[in-house]
C-alpha cells in the first residue's frame, strides 16, 4: 500500500529542494509526477515551484476550494505514479484527507513538504491534518545562527522587529522570515521588549 509522506522543517530547511530532487529522482526512474503547490503562494509565480537554490519546475495549482480527489479522478487517473506537493502547510485539511484518499485507495504515493509552525509556533491546519493521517512524517533539518537546531520560523516587521501578531500567511522570503532556535527567537523578543 502507497503511503502518505510528511516532511517538514523550519523555513530554509530545503524542503523544497528537496520536493524537487525527488521529482527527478521519479522520473529519471521513468515515473509519471504530479507536482502540486496552493495557489496561495505565488512568490515565484502561481504554477512555479522554486527552491531558494535555484531549482524549479512546473506545478499544477490547487486552489483552496478545489477536490483534489475530484481533479485526480477527472485529469489524472492512469496517468501518474506519485503526488509530490509543496507548500502543503496551506492545503486545506479537506484536501490532505483527499490527498490521503488517493494513497490509500490509489496506491499512489503522495510525499508532501511543508512547514510544521506559523511565526506564533501555532500548527498550520493543513500540517495538523497532515500529522493526523501521515503515516510517515520526518522533520527536515536545519540551524540557527547559533548553531542550535533551528525549529521556529520567526517574522520580522519592515522595521526589523520580531512580530508576534498577524495574520497567520505572510508570504516572504529570507528579508520577512528567519529560522532559529526557540531560545533565540525568545531572546530577541525579550531585548526589543526592553527597548
Amino acid at each position: 500500500m502507497a503511503k502518505l509522506y510528511f516532511k517538514y522543517g523550519a523555513m530554509g530547511s530545503s524542503k523544497t529542494a528537496q520536493a524537487l530532487i525527488t521529482r527527478f529522482n521519479y522520473i529519471e526512474m521513468g515515473m509519471r509526477v504530479w507536482l502540486i503547490k496552493p495557489s496561495q503562494d505565488t512568490r515565484d509565480g502561481r504554477n512555479t515551484v522554486r527552491s531558494r537554490i535555484g531549482l524549479s519546475a512546473e506545478a499544477y495549482a490547487v486552489l483552496p476550494d478545489d477536490d483534489i480527489l475530484d481533479i485526480y479522478n477527472k485529469e489524472f487517473k492512469d496517468k501518474i505514479d506519485v503526488i509530490i506537493a509543496d507548500e502543503a502547510q496551506f492545503f486545506k485539511p479537506e484536501q490532505i484527507d483527499q490527498l490521503h484518499e488517493i494513497a490509500v485507495w490509489e496506491d499512489i504515493p503522495v510525499l508532501c513538504f511543508g512547514l510544521r509552525t506559523d511565526f506564533r509556533l501555532n500548527l498550520f491546519p493543513g500540517s495538523r491534518r497532515l500529522f493526523e493521517l501521515a503515516e510517515s512524517i520526518t522533520e527536515i533539518k536545519t540551524i540557527c545562527k547559533c548553531g542550535s537546531k533551528a525549529t521556529v520560523n520567526v517574522r520580522f516587521t519592515p522595521d526589523g522587529r520580531v512580530a508576534t501578531e498577524g495574520e497567520q500567511v505572510v508570504l516572504g522570503g529570507n528579508e520577512t522570515y528567519k529560522a532559529m532556535c526557540y531560545k533565540c527567537m525568545q531572546t530577541l523578543i525579550k531585548e526589543q521588549n526592553k527597548g
